[in-house]
């Protein structure tokens, strides 16, 4: 496959294939005898890997790591378990951040009527602190 049929299989950008590449995150492909890069389906695996990866959160970095796991015949199922716990503990604690969030602005805008003139609003007065 040529990376454009690649990208298409994977519903990617053919540009997203070679960051990916420049990235570490696919290993850069053989060459036919005329000097094309040939991608076999290894590749559109990987990059539908690396994209379920991202929907759960995972940086790139986080999922170079997972994907250097995966190929470490020494490396176990807990050492993987590991790494999702640690982005669980990362997501739960952006959770409750944004549970402040919202519990601040749903304070802001209980104490506005939405009415009067700019210099007397409340939501911006309290952000002038």
């Amino acid at each position: 496959m040529t990376r454009g049929e690649v990208a298409r299989r994977t519903h990617i950008g053919s540009e997203t294939v070679r960051y990916y590449e420049q990235r570490g995150l696919l290993p850069k492909p053989p060459r036919s005898a005329g000097g094309f890069r040939r991608y076999d389906e290894a590749y559109v695996r990987r990059i539908r890997f690396i994209k379920q990866a991202k929907e759960l959160g995972f940086t790139l970095m986080e999922i170079k790591e997972l994907l250097t796991l995966r190929l470490d015949p020494e490396t176990d199922c807990g050492d993987v378990k590991h790494h999702a716990e640690m982005k669980l503990a990362d997501v739960t604690k952006k959770i409750e951040g944004l549970k402040q969030i919202r519990a601040a602005l749903m304070e802001l805008t209980l104490n506005c009527e939405g009415r009067g003139p700019v210099s007397d609003c409340p939501i911006l007065d309290a952000l002038d602190v």
